[in-house]
């Protein structure tokens, strides 16, 4: 495994346990490395915050005018990372993941709020990586194929 850290920040007060939360998406994170081979050593930041906040965030840098689940701010283009020597450092970028959608999302899937954000978690790190489901209908069904791949190397608590 590659050296990871991850910086988290909060916007809002959390009502989970926050030290198996930060564990629950690391190891998403670590998972999604592994699985695509990134061999580099990885920083990225995580701000765990509310619909209210990521609605605005989503508002001023998509334009989209309402909340959503997570938010992705890659540092580098695909080519840029595929680019890099292994021992180079990746820093990947920024994902915002609101839990008050996670935990909303979670429900109406019948899965834990924790399995949500670690979805969420593979999801946005692929963003960082390069992946984008929104640019055509085939790196849609890439990344959909990978986030399941992923979401089952995980050992979630109960």
């Amino acid at each position: 495994m590659t050296d990871l850290l991850i910086r988290f920040t909060r916007t809002c007060e959390l009502d989970c346990d926050l030290y198996l939360l930060k564990s629950v998406i690391r190891s998403a994170v670590e998972a999604t490395l592994v699985h695509l081979d990134v061999m580099n050593p990885v920083e990225l930041s995580v701000t765990l915050t509310d619909n209210r906040y990521i609605h605005k965030l989503n508002l001023a840098h998509r334009g989209v005018d309402r909340h959503t689940d997570v938010l992705s701010f890659p540092m580098y283009e695909g080519e840029e990372i595929a680019a890099m020597d292994e021992d180079e450092p990746l820093l990947l970028g920024d994902v915002v993941l609101s839990l008050e959608r996670a935990r909303e999302q979670a429900k109406e899937l019948g899965n834990s709020t924790l399995r949500e954000c670690a979805f969420l978690a593979i999801h946005s790190t692929l963003h960082l990586l390069g992946y984008d489901h929104e640019r055509s209908p085939e790196d849609d069904e890439e990344q959909c194929r990978l986030q399941r791949e992923i979401i089952e190397l995980i050992e979630l608590p109960e």
